[in-house]
């Protein structure tokens, strides 16, 4: 399958999902991509559509290398094995996901300001990204957003290989995913139209729902 662009793959994903529709999901979106892919599901199931910040932590003098991930209420989940093989310093960890934390709530304001982060306690939860790859920030924020006790939690994404889906799937309830190709090079392949999205449409989005909450 080839989505047109994010809009679309958000569509037919709220078309997998219409089972829950009514029962007031709280919808977290991954900016900025994942943003375009929610605003149409949140349109079609309801609830409350907000946004979730993870974030990689990387090697030292090798930012691109992810040694880890941080989520913005601190939970950290550590490549053991590559950090083991890299020899890091002593507080090395703490200290780079002190930093990324950080960043992470600085982005969290840019686009929310001050609202009150949302309640998910209890709730049904769908954490929707515009596909995933290596899935490794994702583990993360699934990780993350289970700690908080969802009474149930769904990974909502157009594409992704089967391997890390099937990672993925021990940390969730259900996943919602439209295509898994075995052979996948990259989320940007399945779309015609994966151009990069700017800061004002996730506001647009965001804005368009709280208007309505």
């Amino acid at each position: 399958m080839l989505f047109q662009d994010r809009r679309h793959a958000g569509e037919l994903l709220a078309q997998k999902l219409l089972a829950y529709r009514g029962q007031s999901p709280l919808i977290l979106a991954v900016p900025r991509g994942g943003v375009l892919v929610a605003l149409p599901l949140w349109r079609s199931l309801g609830g409350e559509l907000d946004l979730i910040i993870t974030r990689k932590i990387g090697a030292p003098d090798q930012p691109e290398l992810a040694v880890g991930a941080v989520t913005g209420e601190g939970h950290v989940l550590l490549n053991e094995s590559l950090a083991a093989q890299l020899r890091l310093p002593e507080g090395y960890v703490e200290r780079a996901s002190a930093e990324v934390q950080a960043e992470i709530k600085r982005r969290l304001e840019l686009y929310r300001g001050r609202r009150p982060l949302p309640d998910v306690e209890g709730r049904l939860v769908i954490l929707v990204d515009d596909g995933v790859a290596t899935g490794f920030t994702l583990r993360a924020a699934l990780q993350g957003i289970k700690r908080r006790q969802p009474q149930k939690l769904i990974l909502a994404v157009p594409v992704g290989p089967p391997e890390t889906l099937a990672r993925l799937n021990k940390e969730v309830d259900e996943i919602c995913c439209l295509e898994a190709p075995p052979y996948f090079a990259a989320v940007g392949q399945f779309y015609r139209d994966f151009r990069q999205v700017a800061d004002s449409e996730v506001a647009a989005a965001l804005n368009e729902a709280w208007r309505t909450s």
